[in-house]
């Protein structure tokens, strides 16, 4: 059986950088869902938001320092992420997040969940299995109580709690631009008997008026495919999706195929 790709980022700055890089390229490519440790986030701090969340939710909702901060820290690996996605595919650097730019930036937000023990876990779905509609998700997640899967090779895979890690998966902006390159990954979370489960999601996304297509140069490496995914305003994207919440992928990007010719490119963003 694989295991569950972990990627040590400490190694990006030493000789290990190009088994780094692989394995970044592999788990993009192959799994849609990796975990990261060693990722200049401090354990300390983490334990801290761990602590907020679990003992004092609500007021935790209510005044959040240590969350926005959090927030801001992950927004910076995103961008990181991003740019060693770009090195992988051979774009320029910035090539990402210049696409999720629109005209007033890329949009992040982030997402406490608790998830109460439940015990008859076998009569409930839990989350209903999906795709993240939008660019790269960061998630903390509880580091013992597990619920988050992943559908890999048609069976259900459970993502490892990890302490300190932080789970990375490609949404489907992401797909669109790579053109089907790195795909987004149907997932789910399955309720526990046990224990409460806490997860933290934070959402890398483009702006709404930002304009999604494939790469250039991506649809050049793999026109012999004869796969093009479609061009739209990711505003109208997550409008359909609210229509289709829970649906397959496909049926979105084919509607949005259908509309394309009405897309305006607009200005290019410089960042």
């Amino acid at each position: 059986m694989e295991t569950f790709p972990v990627i040590d980022l400490e190694k990006l700055n030493g000789e290990g950088r190009g088994e780094v890089m692989e394995l970044i390229k592999d788990a993009c490519e192959n799994w849609g869902f990796f975990e990261l440790v060693n990722h200049g986030i401090s354990h300390d701090f983490m334990d801290t938001v761990e602590k907020l969340t679990k003992e004092h939710y609500r007021k935790c909702m209510e005044q959040r320092k240590a969350m926005k901060e959090f927030a801001f820290q992950l927004e910076k690996l995103a961008e990181q992420l991003l740019d060693l996605l770009c090195e992988n595919l051979g774009l320029e650097k910035g090539h990402l997040k210049k696409a999720f730019y629109g005209s007033k930036g890329p949009t992040f937000g982030t997402k406490v969940s608790n998830y109460p023990p439940c015990p008859k876990p076998d009569l409930i779905k839990g989350l209903r299995a999906h795709t993240d509609a939008g660019g790269i998700i960061l998630l903390f997640q509880d580091d013992k109580i597990s619920g988050l899967q992943l559908l890999k090779d048609g069976k259900w895979i459970d993502v490892p709690p990890m302490r300190h890690s932080i789970v990375t998966n490609i949404g489907d902006q992401l797909e669109v631009i790579t053109n089907g390159k790195y795909k987004s990954v149907i997932h789910r979370v399955v309720a526990q008997p046990d224990d409460n489960r806490m997860s933290i999601a934070s959402f890398y996304n483009p702006g709404s008026d930002a304009v999604i297509y494939p790469a250039p140069l991506l649809i050049e490496k793999e026109a012999e495919k004869g796969q093009v995914y479609p061009k739209f305003v990711f505003e109208d994207y997550m409008k359909l999706c609210a229509g289709l919440k829970f649906q397959a992928k496909e049926p979105r990007f084919e509607a949005m195929k259908a509309m394309e010719s009405t897309i305006n490119m607009g200005p290019i963003p410089t960042v």
